[in-house]
């Protein structure tokens, strides 16, 4: 297994950590009173500092993860390209932060299920990188 490999999983796990405490907040009053352990009820109040920290993670390791797979490429176009999908996707994750109110439910899952589309984000920018 190679870095850029470890370290797209390693930006995986951080953004599961984001995506999974949105999700934790529909029901983290329900959890509470039948004692089970969440991220979001670990980090409460401070959950969007939390959220950050996990965008950031995601972003810097997805980032160099693009670049140590694509460093012996002769195109520079396609570097900038597929650096766009950590760009768009940090950019998606800092949109949530700003949407996301712990205190609604409905909210919480429509952001929780925006992540889809965060992925395919990702995605696009890496397939269109390469068939340049």
């Amino acid at each position: 297994l190679g870095w850029p490999a470890v370290l797209l999983y390693l930006a995986g796990i951080s953004w599961t950590l984001f995506y999974d405490t949105i999700y934790a907040h529909q029901d983290s009053k329900d959890d509470a009173l039948i004692g089970v352990k969440s991220t979001a009820r670990l980090f409460g109040q401070n959950t969007k500092k939390f959220l950050r920290v996990f965008l950031m993670l995601s972003v810097i390791l997805l980032a160099v993860a693009v670049i140590l797979a694509l460093r012996d490429t002769s195109n520079i176009l396609v570097m900038v390209v597929a650096l766009g999908g950590p760009w768009a996707f940090g950019w998606h994750l800092a949109w949530q932060i700003i949407l996301l109110d712990t205190d609604n439910p409905d909210t919480c899952m429509k952001l929780f299920r925006s992540n889809r589309n965060c992925g395919l984000i990702f995605a696009l920018f890496l397939a269109v990188a390469l068939f340049l």
